[in-house]
């Protein structure tokens, strides 16, 4: 007879890179909340790569916490890679993801497992309302957002905090990769999962260590904001976007190029050359552009057509 396997009702993942000190009051609080509101639990310590002591503090905490994993690369990948690699590895029906160094208070975990299993989201994003930060940090932030915001569509105060509850269906179904980690919920709502919401929480002052984030994160940011947005939109569809542009880029030329024929045909009256024109080298660069946009869409659709994952289709129910 075949051991029944328990399914925990929560998996925490948690990255972390240089957290040692952190790592047993962050888990012995996650225990002494999910014990006393009776939930079956694991912890997944995803070890990015740390130069400290932080793997054999984890491994400290597994010999005495049957609830603890963990998985440790041999180098640093960044948290997106933590998050997917975490994802891959949970049993938990609702995931609920957090940052190690206890500025995310586990006190959070009953009411955003309440929003997903009993409320029906699909997933929930923390907003810290009152932060710590400085305003170095807080200012580009609120810009960061707004941008998200806008471009996504998104309703959401703070697409960055780390502190996330999830469908288990929704992790497994999407991939974070590069520095992604910033727009799981714009992943997560091109991937069809659209009920979204947000809930306030609570910001603590870093006790342990130091931040690992600098500034150039916004500017990282804001390019992978353009690359997500792209790749929602175009991305089995290159030719849509690229064909587009270089069509109308095709035409302003050749009508621009056309006009200036007919008039040095029949309008001017000076014999100059017609490439000694201005315009003659607009309208040609003009082409040329939209000729190269359209060759580039219709490569991507070759590329497209030929991807193994050209026909994955998410399907939300069947019967």
């Amino acid at each position: 007879m075949e051991k029944e396997i328990s399914i925990p009702q929560i998996s925490l993942v948690i990255p972390l890179l240089n957290e040692a000190e952190s790592l047993p009051e962050l888990s012995q609080w996650i225990d002494k909340v999910c014990v006393a509101n009776n939930f079956s639990y694991e912890i997944l310590f995803i070890d990015d790569g740390s130069t400290d002591e932080s793997w054999e503090v984890i491994n400290d905490l597994k010999a005495s916490n049957s609830n603890v994993k963990g998985i440790s690369f041999r180098r640093n990948y960044g948290k997106s890679a933590a998050l997917n690699v975490g994802f891959a590895a949970t049993k938990g029906n609702v995931v609920i993801t957090m940052d190690a160094d206890l500025q995310d208070s586990p006190e959070e975990i009953p009411e955003l497992y309440t929003m997903i299993s009993e409320e029906g989201f699909d997933l929930v994003s923390g907003w810290k309302k009152k932060r710590f930060d400085p305003l170095s940090k807080t200012i580009p932030t609120k810009f960061f957002n707004g941008a998200t915001r806008y471009m996504s569509g998104i309703q959401l105060n703070d697409f960055n905090c780390g502190l996330k509850a999830y469908k288990s269906e929704v992790i497994k179904t999407i991939e974070v990769y590069g520095e992604m980690h910033r727009y799981i919920p714009v992943i997560a709502k091109w991937a069809g999962f659209t009920k979204i919401g947000e809930k306030v929480v609570q910001h603590q002052e870093r006790k342990y260590g130091v931040t690992k984030f600098g500034l150039e994160r916004f500017i990282n940011g804001f390019l992978d904001l353009f690359s997500i947005s792209f790749i929602g939109k175009f991305g089995k569809r290159p030719m849509h976007f690229f064909g587009t542009i270089g069509t109308l880029m095709f035409a302003i030329g050749f009508f621009f190029f056309l006009f200036i024929g007919v008039d040095k045909l029949f309008f001017d009256t000076t014999g100059a050359l017609l490439a000694s024109r201005t315009g003659f080298y607009i309208a040609l660069t003009a082409m040329i552009i939209g000729f190269q946009m359209f060759l580039a869409g219709f490569l991507g659709e070759m590329i497209a057509r030929s991807s193994p994952n050209r026909n994955n289709y998410l399907i939300k129910d069947k019967i």
